[in-house]
């Protein structure tokens, strides 16, 4: 019996020695989790609380220190939850607000437009549409909440990238190619960093058939409390619609909401005080 038993712990301890990368990130989230529900917590009752051992509480704990999202405090000897934890939760809450606070205003761009009217945010170097308000026109521009877009050949995307140094710019852009999708795609530094220039002097910008043929988009930066580029709001449709007279009178439009946009959420343009 002794022998069975032992036998038990020992697999165990061989399976929790070296446990898949998938259980570790489990078992770290779940800690971080409790570490969260309180004001300050021991390891004795970390350990207790997750049924595991202290080692690996700690090495668990220690890790995520070191991303910052959790903190030891010496003093007490507890643990706290940590301020990387603080902006990533913060960040979840800027681009849920921004997906909620901007339907009114893509339902207004929408009327005034009779276009489709999108909010979307930058992630990892892609676009991706968080809400859209469609136009009633049976030919119109539709995309899918979550839908992720290149860079490079979205309003969006250059909207956003106009707010950027070119420092930053160039960071995002040397790791990947500019990939090609029509005739007029920007895909070369020089091409689309001459376009930027155009669209930070007027405030908007263009995709004008880059990513579609048939297709065009005007879009105007989003900037949050810190006159960071956040997102954008843009209005889509045929070309055969938007054409260069419209093009003129839908910039300033929707430069004006986006303005009125970033007001709402408590945000400035990086030049406002």
């Amino acid at each position: 019996m002794e022998l069975t038993v032992k036998g038990k712990r020992g697999r165990k301890a061989a399976a929790n020695a070296a446990p898949s990368s998938v259980q570790v990130l489990d078992r770290a989230l779940s800690l971080l989790a409790i570490v969260a529900e309180g004001d300050g917590s021991t390891l004795t009752s970390l350990s207790e609380r997750t049924g595991m051992a202290p080692s690996t509480v700690h090495r668990l704990l220690t890790s995520l220190a070191g991303h910052g999202v959790v903190t030891h405090e010496g003093d007490t000897g507890t643990w706290t939850i940590g301020v990387r934890a603080f902006e990533i939760g913060n960040a979840f809450l800027r681009f849920r607000k921004l997906g909620t606070i901007s339907r009114p205003f893509l339902q207004h761009l929408m009327e005034e437009s009779g276009e489709t009217a999108n909010v979307g945010i930058e992630d990892g170097g892609d676009v991706v549409f968080i809400s859209q308000v469609e136009s009633h026109a049976p030919m119109r521009a539709f995309f899918r909440p979550g839908r992720r877009g290149p860079i490079h050949a979205s309003g969006i995307g250059k909207a956003i990238l106009s707010a950027w140094s070119d420092t930053e710019i160039a960071k995002v852009l040397n790791d990947r190619p500019l990939a090609h999708f029509t005739a007029r795609t920007l895909d070369t530094p020089a091409a689309l960093m001459a376009n930027i220039k155009e669209t930070r002097d007027r405030g908007w910008s263009v995709d004008d058939e880059e990513h579609t043929l048939g297709m065009r988009c005007i879009a105007a930066p989003v900037f949050d409390e810190y006159g960071q580029a956040i997102g954008g709001i843009s209005v889509s449709g045929p070309s055969v619609r938007i054409d260069d007279a419209k093009l003129a009178s839908l910039g300033p439009l929707v430069r004006r909401i986006a303005d009125e946009l970033t007001r709402a959420i408590g945000g400035h343009r990086p030049e406002e005080r």
